[in-house]
């Protein structure tokens, strides 16, 4: 008979592979089981209460433990636990859903298509992409464009749409039709004597030019994120998304807004979408939808995009994609009910409200041996440190800064040596401070380390 190990940690390092993390040192070092949620605090097995500055992952809008959450997904899984929406049929809380996203949608809008995870939802907007370009007759329009430092997923196609190399190496990607322009990070990639209005224009003619090397007429759509941010919480220079519309306009191709971080309040708007005046002809959405209580995601798509598709899948008589999961009813019930709960509690506006704290406790941390830049936008930001030693391995920094945190009862993430806040959007401006003393004592720990 195989042994099994008693703990959770130990039963955790024998059984469990986990994501964003080194295999070998998980065997060594073993996870931190958190064990329940309250608000904006998670606690651990052995008690131990933490601010949760991630808000998971960048996803818990409305907070942890929220009973009208937990009371929709009970009258769903009693009324209809599961049902699907392949081959003509549908269920209410995914046609619910869907009307109710379509009229939130910040443009015009035609058709959701609902998935599981962003991942997936930009993977299907890929997809839906291509069928397009096959369905108008221009077979040759496949190549898409994303940036690099965007992060859109980690299935193949959204992996090779993400711009980060360690969501690349060993695993074959990108994929040939994917391919990355510059970054938006004025301080690392701006030039000598380039103001933030010269370097979105710049932005902008790396875009077309890449356009143009390429061939007009095989680049079918451009994904970003209004605001980056698992590439590091990339705020966009003054002027960028007015310089690099206009190019997409010029040579008709289709702009994906990847929401599924800035959608439904992060930002201080309902989208990020309307705080920086994008008009998309796609956009994802994840995280907050539901507050991650379960599983969701959509892809909203105009009707520029969704005629054609119509027309081919009449053509062929089917359109052949989906997902077991597609609008699952008990996660549509949720998401309904989460999205209920961000407008009566008005979250948007608060958000307007707390965030110039956020932001001036953020800007802050910059008076911090070893923070070298902050930036962000709404409730989210970040906090990048730099150790003349600890920095010439890319991430050891961040790490400590990361475990110091947790010693302080602090959850933040790590992106290489960037820090990062994205509370959920309930946080207090009471809530706030303490969140930022606790970072402030996490980085002055480290500061002051042999």
């Amino acid at each position: 008979m195989t042994h099994r190990p008693n703990s959770v940690e130990a039963r955790d390092i024998a059984f469990q592979l986990h994501s964003y993390a080194d295999a070998r040192r998980h065997e060594d070092v073993g996870p931190m089981v958190v064990e329940k949620g309250e608000g904006i605090y998670v606690e651990d097995l052995n008690g131990k209460r933490y601010i949760e500055g991630m808000a998971g992952l960048w996803s818990v809008a409305v907070g942890f433990g929220e009973k009208r959450l937990v009371d929709a997904a009970a009258r769903q899984m009693e009324k209809l636990p599961y049902y699907h929406t392949f081959s003509y049929r549908t269920h209410g809380p995914s046609v619910d859903l869907a009307e109710k996203l379509i009229s939130m949608a910040p443009v015009p809008m035609s058709k959701v298509y609902f998935t599981n995870s962003g991942s997936e939802a930009n993977d299907t907007a890929i997809k839906l992409i291509w069928y397009r370009s096959n369905a108008l007759g221009l077979p040759q329009r496949k190549k898409i464009i994303s940036r690099a430092r965007g992060y859109h997923g980690v299935t193949i196609a959204s992996a090779s749409l993400t711009g980060l190399p360690n969501n690349h190496r060993s695993f074959d990607l990108p994929i040939p039709q994917v391919l990355h322009t510059t970054s938006p990070h004025y301080r690392t990639m701006h030039r000598d004597g380039e103001d933030e209005a010269a370097f979105a224009r710049r932005c902008a003619q790396d875009l077309e030019d890449l356009i143009l090397q390429e061939g007009p007429e095989t680049i079918a759509a451009f994904f970003a994120e209004p605001v980056m941010g698992a590439g590091g919480v990339i705020v966009p220079p003054e002027g960028y998304w007015d310089a690099v519309q206009p190019v997409l306009r010029k040579y008709d191709i289709l702009f994906v807004a990847d929401e599924v971080i800035c959608g439904f309040g992060r930002t201080g708007e309902m989208f990020g979408t309307t705080k920086y005046g994008l008009q998309p002809d796609m956009i994802t959405l994840s995280k907050a939808l539901s507050s991650s209580y379960l599983p969701i995601s959509a892809l909203l798509i105009n009707d520029k995009v969704y005629q054609p598709i119509a027309d081919e899948s009449h053509h062929i008589g089917v359109f052949g994609h989906g997902f077991t999961g597609s609008g699952h009813p008990v996660a549509a019930a949720v998401a309904l009910e989460n999205l209920k709960i961000i407008e009566e509690r008005e979250l948007v506006a608060h958000v307007k409200e707390v965030s110039p704290v956020f932001q001036t406790r953020l800007a802050q941390l910059s008076e911090r041996p070893m923070v070298i830049e902050t930036r962000g936008v709404g409730l989210i930001g970040a906090a990048e440190v730099y150790h003349p030693e600890l920095s010439k391995t890319p991430g050891a920094l961040g790490l400590k800064v990361n475990a110091a945190f947790l010693d302080q009862g602090l959850i933040s993430r790590n992106m290489l040596d960037a820090m990062a806040f994205c509370p959920p959007l309930i946080i207090t401006e009471r809530q706030i401070h303490d969140m930022f003393d606790l970072a402030e004592r996490g980085l002055d720990a480290v500061a002051s380390a042999p």
